[in-house]
């Protein structure tokens, strides 16, 4: 018996050297869409318990839209930190107000249909914080403000794609709602584009 437990406290060791060594963890988005398709399979089995009130579509639908809400509001502090243009200063902070609000409403959508949120931004948007932190300053407003159009119209298509598709009706309505919201930024960070050189 003791040798047993003895060869088994070798092997967790082991494992958990072997994790601490290997640096990289898994993608946040990733490990969301993971754990809410397990709760769907869940479901699935056992049909008498209620795990997630959504469909994976759905559900894929909740953590692109709060990876981009994250996101957002992330170079929005970025830009903030960095800027020294009135008018970029101005649209980050709107960044910040706005999608912090719609943050935490898609936050309390997903807490009452049990669905997991990512935790930080995925990689794509990881790649665009670090390239931004790094510029200098004299070349970060051009970069925040063309990285600002382009996400602003994959956030219009996401949602635009989700007011057609989305099965739940409370999320549908909460696309409705923010809709608005990211085509008047996008038509805010256009004009400004044309401003910043």
């Amino acid at each position: 018996m003791r040798k047993l437990l003895g060869i088994s406290y070798l092997a967790v060791s082991l494992f958990l050297i072997q994790s601490c060594g290997n640096s990289s963890k898994p993608e946040s988005t990733k490990v969301a869409d993971s754990a809410n398709n397990a709760k769907i399979d869940t479901t699935k089995n056992n049909p008498d318990t209620v795990v997630i009130a959504v469909d994976k579509s759905d559900a894929e639908f909740v953590v692109k839209a709060a990876n981009g809400g994250i996101a957002e509001v992330d170079l929005a502090i970025i830009a903030q930190q960095k800027t020294t243009n009135g008018d970029v200063n101005e649209f980050a902070a709107m960044m910040i107000a706005d999608h912090t609000l719609a943050n935490e409403e898609l936050k309390a959508l997903a807490a009452k249909k049990n669905i997991t949120l990512p935790s930080s931004v995925g990689k794509d948007e990881l790649k665009i914080k670090d390239e931004l932190t790094r510029k200098a300053a004299k070349d970060f407003d051009k970069a925040y403000v063309d990285a600002m159009v382009k996400d602003h119209k994959n956030d219009i298509k996401l949602f635009e794609d989700g007011s057609k598709k989305l099965k739940d009706n409370e999320l549908k309505a909460f696309v409705d709602r923010t809709l608005p919201t990211l085509k008047k930024h996008l038509a805010d960070i256009e004009v400004l584009q044309k401003k910043v050189k």
